[in-house]
């Protein structure tokens, strides 16, 4: 297989989300070109079971795909202490941020979050063209939304429009710019001088990526929390993020696509128990959990300081 027609795809997982890490590659390998070989990266720090391992690698590895998983626990430790005065979240949010000098034998990758769903062939996604911009994205459904969060994004994260804010959950990586950015130490640099609580690694890519990103068509991150502005048919790919999980809710917009891969997932029983477990005061914590995101963002951005400028 030729070099130019290997895609490799990054994700950062645990075994709290294999089973919709196994949803999201079973829908992938459903819509992928035979003549193109997908890598997957799936990067943890000793925090999948073999068992899980195995488990994935039995089910979805196939002639056009290949999956490792890589335990990061070595470097992760290296920068912990880095990280541990902000760290208000899982040092796994980070993950896909050391992705560039991890690999420093990829000029480009492509990172997905796990709590997706994929109608169309990802090599489209990763063969958008970036010229010199550092990613390739697509802007934020939620901020879209919600007025707390475009203040946010516009006050505090220094974003020169809410329009501008994109998701890094589905995130193409110009890893050879990134690199010559030296991006890594840029992150921890801003890190020292100020606190984003809201998206965390988000934020920090927004403020060091601005004015330096290609955006992709909504149909490659489209989230059902802003499904009424999406009028162009079946999306490429959808994205479940905050409160918007069907293996959580019933009603959840664009749930058909997730359940028609999770039922051929041998993740399948595992997930309709989640959902089943899944009570009504689960329900209520996680719509909380939104509603303390949206107070987070509308007290910061009613701060003074802004965010610093990135040269």
């Amino acid at each position: 297989m030729k070099n130019q027609n290997l895609i490799p795809v990054f994700f950062s997982c645990d075994d709290n989300y294999v089973p919709f890490l196994s949803v999201a590659l079973e829908s992938i390998n459903k819509n992928a070109a035979k003549d193109n070989i997908y890598h997957f990266y799936v990067l943890h720090s000793g925090t999948i079971s073999l068992v899980n391992q195995n488990r994935i690698i039995k089910a979805h590895k196939n002639e056009t795909t290949e999956i490792e998983f890589v335990d990061i626990t070595e470097h992760v430790e290296r920068i912990s202490e880095r990280l541990h005065t902000r760290d208000y979240y899982s040092k796994s949010t980070y993950y896909r941020l050391f992705i560039p000098n991890l690999y420093p034998e990829f000029d480009k990758v492509l990172y997905l979050d796990s709590d997706i769903v994929v109608g169309g062939d990802i090599s489209n996604l990763y063969h958008v063209e970036l010229g010199n911009n550092l990613v390739g994205a697509i802007t934020d459904g939620a901020v879209s939304q919600v007025k707390p969060f475009q203040d946010y994004v516009e006050k505090r994260v220094g974003v020169a429009h809410h329009s501008k804010y994109f998701n890094a959950g589905i995130l193409l990586m110009n890893t050879k710019r990134l690199r010559e950015i030296n991006f890594e130490e840029l992150f921890f640099s801003l890190l020292k001088k100020v606190t984003f609580t809201v998206a965390q690694d988000q934020d920090y890519l927004n403020a060091i990526c601005r004015d330096k990103v290609t955006y992709i068509d909504k149909a490659w991150n489209q989230m059902p929390i802003d499904y009424q502005d999406y009028k162009d048919g079946k999306p490429y790919l959808v994205h479940f993020n905050l409160s918007f999980k069907p293996w959580q809710i019933d009603g959840v917009p664009y749930e058909e696509m997730f359940w028609e891969s999770a039922k051929k997932s041998p993740y399948y029983q595992d997930i309709l128990k989640i959902k089943a477990n899944y009570s009504p005061e689960l329900q209520k914590k996680s719509a909380k959990e939104t509603e303390e995101l949206i107070k987070r963002a509308l007290e910061e951005s009613l701060e003074l300081e802004k965010n610093f400028m990135i040269d």
